[in-house]
Protein backbone atom coordinates (compact mmCIF):
# COMPACT_ATOMS: atom_id res chain seq x y z
CA UNK A 1 0.00 0.00 0.00
CA UNK A 2 2.85 2.38 0.79
CA UNK A 3 4.37 1.62 -2.61
CA UNK A 4 1.12 2.56 -4.40
CA UNK A 5 0.82 5.75 -2.38
CA UNK A 6 4.42 6.68 -3.25
CA UNK A 7 3.79 6.01 -6.95
CA UNK A 8 0.66 8.15 -6.87
CA UNK A 9 2.50 11.05 -5.23
CA UNK A 10 5.39 10.82 -7.70
CA UNK A 11 2.96 10.85 -10.63
CA UNK A 12 1.19 13.91 -9.28
CA UNK A 13 4.50 15.74 -8.78
CA UNK A 14 5.60 14.98 -12.35
CA UNK A 15 2.25 16.22 -13.72
CA UNK A 16 2.51 19.42 -11.69
CA UNK A 17 6.05 20.01 -12.98
CA UNK A 18 4.94 19.45 -16.57
CA UNK A 19 2.19 22.06 -16.13
CA UNK A 20 4.64 24.74 -15.00
CA UNK A 21 6.78 24.22 -18.10
CA UNK A 22 3.91 24.82 -20.50
CA UNK A 23 2.71 28.20 -19.22
CA UNK A 24 2.46 30.99 -21.75
CA UNK A 25 3.85 34.48 -21.36
CA UNK A 26 1.70 37.43 -22.40
CA UNK A 27 3.61 40.00 -24.44
CA UNK A 28 2.31 43.57 -24.59
CA UNK A 29 0.99 44.42 -28.04
CA UNK A 30 0.25 47.93 -29.19
CA UNK A 31 -3.05 48.93 -30.76
CA UNK A 32 -1.18 49.27 -34.07
CA UNK A 33 0.00 45.65 -33.80
CA UNK A 34 -3.60 44.54 -33.29
CA UNK A 35 -4.91 46.68 -36.17
CA UNK A 36 -2.19 45.32 -38.47
CA UNK A 37 -3.04 41.75 -37.48
CA UNK A 38 -6.74 42.29 -38.22
CA UNK A 39 -5.90 43.86 -41.60
CA UNK A 40 -3.51 41.01 -42.45
CA UNK A 41 -5.95 38.22 -41.56
CA UNK A 42 -9.17 40.03 -42.48
CA UNK A 43 -10.70 38.95 -39.17
CA UNK A 44 -12.20 41.57 -36.86
CA UNK A 45 -11.57 40.42 -33.28
CA UNK A 46 -10.63 41.68 -29.84
CA UNK A 47 -7.15 40.69 -28.72
CA UNK A 48 -7.90 41.59 -25.10
CA UNK A 49 -5.73 42.14 -22.07
CA UNK A 50 -5.68 45.93 -22.24
CA UNK A 51 -8.79 47.08 -20.40
CA UNK A 52 -11.43 48.77 -22.52
CA UNK A 53 -10.81 48.10 -26.19
CA UNK A 54 -12.93 48.88 -29.22
CA UNK A 55 -12.52 47.49 -32.71
CA UNK A 56 -14.15 48.68 -35.89
CA UNK A 57 -14.26 48.09 -39.64
CA UNK A 58 -15.22 50.24 -42.60
CA UNK A 59 -14.85 50.10 -46.37
CA UNK A 60 -14.99 53.93 -46.52
CA UNK A 61 -12.05 55.24 -44.45
CA UNK A 62 -9.94 54.77 -41.35
CA UNK A 63 -11.89 57.49 -39.56
CA UNK A 64 -15.14 55.66 -40.27
CA UNK A 65 -13.60 52.48 -38.85
CA UNK A 66 -12.72 54.38 -35.65
CA UNK A 67 -16.26 55.74 -35.36
CA UNK A 68 -17.58 52.18 -35.74
CA UNK A 69 -15.44 50.99 -32.79
CA UNK A 70 -16.98 49.95 -29.50
CA UNK A 71 -17.23 52.74 -26.87
CA UNK A 72 -16.44 55.48 -29.47
CA UNK A 73 -17.65 58.79 -28.05
CA UNK A 74 -18.39 57.19 -24.67
CA UNK A 75 -14.93 56.82 -23.12
CA UNK A 76 -11.68 58.80 -23.10
CA UNK A 77 -9.31 57.57 -25.84
CA UNK A 78 -5.88 56.28 -24.80
CA UNK A 79 -4.56 54.79 -28.07
CA UNK A 80 -5.87 54.70 -31.65
CA UNK A 81 -4.56 52.66 -34.58
CA UNK A 82 -5.83 52.08 -38.11
CA UNK A 83 -4.62 49.69 -40.78
CA UNK A 84 -5.85 49.02 -44.29
CA UNK A 85 -6.48 45.46 -45.38
CA UNK A 86 -7.71 43.88 -48.60
CA UNK A 87 -11.38 44.25 -47.58
CA UNK A 88 -11.21 47.71 -45.99
CA UNK A 89 -10.03 49.64 -42.94
CA UNK A 90 -9.55 48.06 -39.50
CA UNK A 91 -9.32 50.11 -36.29
CA UNK A 92 -8.25 49.28 -32.77
CA UNK A 93 -9.04 51.90 -30.11
CA UNK A 94 -8.03 51.56 -26.47
CA UNK A 95 -9.67 53.62 -23.76
CA UNK A 96 -8.92 54.70 -20.20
Amino acid sequence: MRFLTLCFILCMVSVAQADTRTRTVTVYRSAQDDANEMARTGILRHRGGHGYEGIGFSTVSGAAACRASCYWGQRKVKEVAVSRGARGWFACVRYW
